[in-house]
């Protein structure tokens, strides 16, 4: 209909209610989502409430040169979720993906990209400008001081300039303007970061604030995520834990538009036949039991979260190590697939089959 009849296509979007149309979004692959968002009669009422990790995925597959349109709308969460995602290496900054996601947020109205630079975490910003400019402040009352040839300024007080010969610095120029338009004290405190402080400490901080939010949207830190690969003795992994409640799962904010496991009876993997012979809410429990796996398989594997791909790729791991350790335990008990769900942690599932097969759990 969008490619015959876009009057009629627009017309059966707008019919839909706001969760059915970012459904329709989110089950859409994301080469195709810019067509679904390009008839949306209201767009800026369905970017916000995009799952973070799908407005990043989505503004990747559109490109980022050409996204600032789809960041016009979004949240600062969503952005601030955006750089969290695909601006970093595992432990440091990714400075390439990092100077692509301010220049297209610099493609935005001067009200979304102010909003954006006063949201995102300060030490990152001051990382942003370290690595693209040199600064320099005036001296006080110091006559015949002379700015660094080819140094610009916004105020007469700071001046910079590129590092490289060759940037442009437009995204960079167009930051400072609108912070010292908007907001001249935090345009003041990046300048001065980036004459005085220390890079080591920034990238400390800024580790520390994408590191608790991650753990909001379910990505532990390395360090935890790697505990799915610890050793398991021989005479444990076929252990039942006493009284552990494996399904009592508190819900979280998920990042990724996942409203269904592949539960079935014909499954692929164990472990989907087995939850869909748990109760209703058993298997809601279940659902977010086994996305906290997949969430850990991504870190300890150091997949790339902003890419699409790691979703199903982590799933895919998670599936089959967990049904691997799943089947053993079962076996080794004598119970039901279904029983062993509602008494050993998928968590330690996973665990049992990663030690069942070593060689198979490090592909």
């Amino acid at each position: 209909m969008a490619r015959t009849d876009r009057v009629a296509a627009t017309r059966e979007l707008s019919a839909l209610s706001l969760s059915d149309q970012v459904a329709l979004v989110c089950d859409t692959p994301v080469h195709r989502r810019a067509e679904i968002l390009d008839l949306l009669p209201f767009p800026e009422q369905v970017v916000p409430e995009i799952p973070d990790a799908e407005l990043c995925f989505t503004a990747k597959a559109i490109g980022l040169a050409d996204a600032g349109w789809l960041l016009e709308y979004a949240t600062p969460t969503q952005v601030v979720a955006c750089l969290d995602l695909d601006a970093w290496h595992p432990l440091e900054p990714d400075l390439a993906a990092l100077d692509e996601w301010i220049d297209a947020l610099a493609a935005t109205s001067s009200r979304s990209f102010s909003r954006a630079l006063l949201t995102i975490d300060p030490e990152l910003v001051v990382i942003f400008l370290c690595h693209r400019i040199y600064a320099v402040q005036k001296p006080d009352e110091k006559e015949g001081w002379d700015p660094p040839d080819g140094a610009q300024t916004l105020d007469g007080q700071f001046y910079f300039g590129a590092i490289a010969e060759d940037d442009d610095l437009e995204a960079v120029v167009a930051a400072l303007r609108i912070l010292f338009e908007n907001d001249y004290w935090t345009y003041f405190r990046m300048l001065q970061g980036v004459i005085w402080e220390l890079p080591s400490e920034n990238q400390e901080w800024a580790i520390r604030w994408r590191t608790g939010r991650l753990q909001d949207l379910g990505f532990p830190p390395w360090n935890e995520a790697m505990d799915l690969y610890r050793h398991l003795d021989v005479d444990a992994r076929a252990r039942v834990p006493a009284d552990t409640q494996p399904l009592e799962v508190t819900e979280w904010h998920l990042p990724t538009w996942v409203p269904t496991l592949p539960a079935a009876a014909d499954s692929e993997h164990l472990i989907f036949r087995a939850i869909a012979e748990l109760d209703p809410s058993e298997r809601r429990s279940a659902f977010y039991a086994f996305t906290a796996v997949v969430n850990k398989v991504a870190v300890a594997d150091g997949m790339k979260l902003g890419d699409a791909e790691f979703a199903p790729k982590a799933i895919d791991k998670a599936a089959r190590l967990a049904s691997a350790g799943l089947e053993y335990i079962a076996t080794q008990n004598r119970l039901g697939a279904a029983d062993v769900m509602r008494r050993v942690p998928i968590e330690r599932l996973f665990r049992v089959g990663a030690n069942l097969d070593p060689e198979r759990a490090r592909v």
